[in-house]
């Protein structure tokens, strides 16, 4: 079938594509892209895949240095249902390139999750669930380079061949299992985070040592980071290209009044004191003097004293109901969503939707004390209620009807 494709690189072309695929129901998608020499990712290629009601496929690879394929994907968003493997980066690439996102998102590796699977390639979903392998490809290949070889274009079609296939049968077992509102609702949940955009005043968080900074090092370090990030954006080019980490930090120790000043800053060289860019530094220096930033939360920064052991307790908790359930313990809870349940903050995924489902309100009876977490001996935990009530399930708060929970023993 990867054999079996098109090569889209005129309009004409295009119009026909689009033609060929009004009403289609499922729009298989991948893309290839390069961000090593820019700030944004530069888009090279976009796979597509279809299917009909009448079961007929087909694939195409739409050369997009050569049409637009923006209009196409809007008209196929209409009724179709997108289906990738794991979606971020290119749902991010969409969003820079067409300022498009689709409405319907199903992602194979993200519904993979629900099945057992620990956040597996397309390579390892594919062997596993239809026992073929993918062709291998160069990781290094320049998708930017054109013509591209046969081999090149036969593997990028295999990166959509068997999206339906798997698409159906991560859908039939996650049906068996009533967890595919589970999925779709991690889906949308992914779906509808913000893609292609970056905040240049948050760029300094992504800095080594903030913590230990004092405050005035630390304003000078947000705001020359920013200045980086907003002309890596209008030069598109990677931020290090435009001053490098050490060089945003020694300017933010070094505190420069004088270009004398900050040619003696550690990580800087002669080009950054020069005319403009000298100017636009010192500027940033000065403005982060008077900058009050206020340090990111890290988990457990938010929690009262008390609740802090909560922590360890809860993630474990929530790591055996996933364990056991064969769901991947990463889509049920982060750290940090533990924290934002514990501080029982408005956001906070545990208390909503399928995972409270999942977890019960065995969390609930652990944090306030009506159960305890017990080592059963044969590597699993099991709740304990030590309030002396259980409901009709066997286990200590569990929600009605979430599947085969583990349950709590009785003390008494």
């Amino acid at each position: 079938m990867t054999d079996d494709h098109r090569w889209i690189d005129t309009e004409e072309a295009l119009d026909g594509l689009r033609e060929e695929l009004t009403g289609v129901e499922r729009v298989a998608l991948d893309t290839e892209f390069h961000r090593e020499r820019t700030y944004f990712p530069r888009l090279a290629l976009v796979q597509l895949g279809w299917s009909r009601s009448d079961r007929s496929t087909g694939i195409a690879l739409v050369d997009p240095l050569r049409v637009d394929v923006g209009p196409l994907l809007r008209d196929l968003d209409v009724r179709a249902t997108f289906v990738l493997h794991a979606a971020q980066q290119d749902l991010d690439v969409l969003a820079h390139a067409f300022d498009f996102t689709p409405s319907r998102l199903f992602d194979t590796q993200l519904a993979a999750g629900f099945c057992g699977y620990a956040t597996p390639s397309l390579t390892n979903l594919v062997n596993g669930e239809i026992g073929r392998s993918l062709p291998k490809g160069d990781r290094l290949t320049d998708w930017l380079r054109r013509p591209l070889t046969p081999d090149q274009r036969s593997y990028a079609a295999s990166d959509v061949a068997h999206l339906f296939e798997l698409h159906d049968r991560i859908s039939g077992r996650l049906i068996e299992r009533d967890r595919l509102e589970w999925a779709n609702e991690a889906c949308e949940e992914l779906r509808s985070r913000p893609h292609g955009r970056v905040d240049p005043a948050a760029a300094w968080q992504k800095m080594k040592d903030v913590r230990t900074m004092k405050p005035r090092t630390r304003g000078v370090l947000a705001a020359v980071a920013e200045w980086r990030e907003r002309r890596a954006m209008t030069s598109d080019v990677p931020p290090r290209q435009v001053l490098p980490d050490l060089a945003v930090q020694g300017i933010a120790q070094r505190n420069p009044s004088t270009v004398a000043e900050l040619a003696q800053a550690r990580g800087v060289d002669e080009r950054h004191t020069r005319n403009a860019i000298a100017d636009e530094i010192l500027a940033a220096v000065r403005r982060g003097r008077d900058l009050e930033v206020a340090l990111p939360e890290s988990d457990g920064d938010e929690l009262e004293r008390h609740l802090r052991p909560a922590v360890t307790l809860v993630s474990a908790w929530v790591s055996e109901v996933a364990r056991r359930e064969e769901i991947d313990t990463a889509l049920v809870a982060t750290r940090s969503d533990i924290v934002e349940y514990l501080r029982r903050g408005p956001a906070a995924r545990l208390a909503l939707g399928w995972r409270r489902t999942l977890v019960g309100n065995g969390l609930d009876d652990i944090v306030e004390g009506r159960a305890a977490i017990r080592f059963d001996g044969r590597g699993g935990l099991v709740l304990v209620d030590l309030s002396g009530t259980r409901d009709g399930s066997g286990s200590v708060g569990a929600t009605s009807g979430t599947p085969n929970v583990p349950g709590a023993e009785n003390a008494g």
